[in-house]
């Protein structure tokens, strides 16, 4: 049996080893994707950035010189602000819904051992293999004033006339919530799995009910999923398009349909630009004042 080494008095420790820096090699293995992010991301945003501080113009795509006017006009024009609030309100009614329905359905699929579960799970993930057109012009031929839902309704005698089920913000909520809840169910079902349900036994046998556990144990644990699936159903709300003009019609418009409109039908350039990076921004400070929210909540509930 060995003795321990001992340090010997007056001895000089050997120094340790500090980390190296990042070799050339391993640098070189980065820049693809650094070149990939560049070319497709930075790129275009600075593109974007300059072309809202060109003047529009008539016939052409943008004037000479440059101006904050766009940005002035998109912040003071009483239209554009109410636009602007009401794609905001759009995003924050569509998030819970798709959480409501979403969770129950990510919960179910996290911890069922039937054989149906893989069935469901397909069916979850079905929307994801029909194109936003054909799926917003499915709810079209459901929703619309001869549309099958007031036929029916017709027809078994509850009500005498059609009832306006779209070109409303009704009508566009329904789709949305159907073309974005699976990207609501996909980041909870990886979270609850990642759960232990032995955790839940330990608490059930404490005496804790079976709400305080999902209170005080499942819901903290799944709030990753949470966060995650709700920020991307905000934010792919707010970029919606196809959606809000196939079922909004004239009455409901959102900044990314007055972007299009800009951009494509009056060819002014500089304004959709201002009014796109005006929307991103306020996107990213509602998600900000939400992670920072839901932060305090997660610490409140632990």
């Amino acid at each position: 049996m060995s003795a321990a080494v001992m340090p010997v008095p007056g001895s000089v420790a050997a120094p340790q080893r500090r980390p190296q820096p990042l070799s050339r090699r391993a640098f070189w293995l980065i820049v693809p994707a650094l070149l990939l992010i560049g070319v497709f991301l930075v790129l275009p945003y600075l593109n974007i950035v300059s072309m809202s501080l060109r003047p529009p113009a008539v016939g052409a795509p943008y004037g000479q010189g440059f101006t904050l006017g766009n940005y002035a006009t998109q912040l003071t024009d009483s239209y554009l602000l109410g636009v602007l609030g009401d794609t905001l309100l759009l995003g924050l009614t569509t998030v819970p819904i798709c959480l409501l329905l979403g969770y129950p359905v990510a919960f179910h699929l996290a911890r069922t051992k039937s054989r149906w579960g893989s069935l469901l799970y397909v069916l979850v993930l079905s929307p994801l293999l029909v194109g936003v057109v054909v799926r917003s012009f499915g709810w079209l031929i459901l929703l619309s004033g001869n549309g099958v839902i007031n036929r029916t309704l017709i027809d078994i005698g509850l009500i005498e006339t059609g009832l306006q089920l779209m070109n409303n913000r009704l009508g566009v909520t329904i789709a949305l919530v159907h073309v974005f809840l699976p990207f609501m169910i996909l980041p909870l079902v990886g979270v609850i799995q990642a759960i232990d349900p032995t955790l839940e036994q330990a608490a059930r046998s404490l005496g804790a009910s079976r709400l305080k556990v999902f209170w005080r144990l499942i819901l903290p644990l799944s709030w990753p999923g949470i966060q995650a699936g709700t920020i991307l159903v905000f934010v792919l709300t707010l970029s919606a398009y196809v959606t809000p003009v196939m079922l909004g019609g004239a009455q409901v418009k959102t900044m990314s349909v007055l972007v299009v409109q800009n951009l494509i039908d009056n060819f002014q350039w500089p304004v959709g630009a201002a009014q796109a990076l005006v929307l991103a921004f306020c996107g990213m400070a509602a998600v900000f004042v939400y992670a920072r929210i839901s932060g305090l909540f997660t610490k409140g509930i632990q």
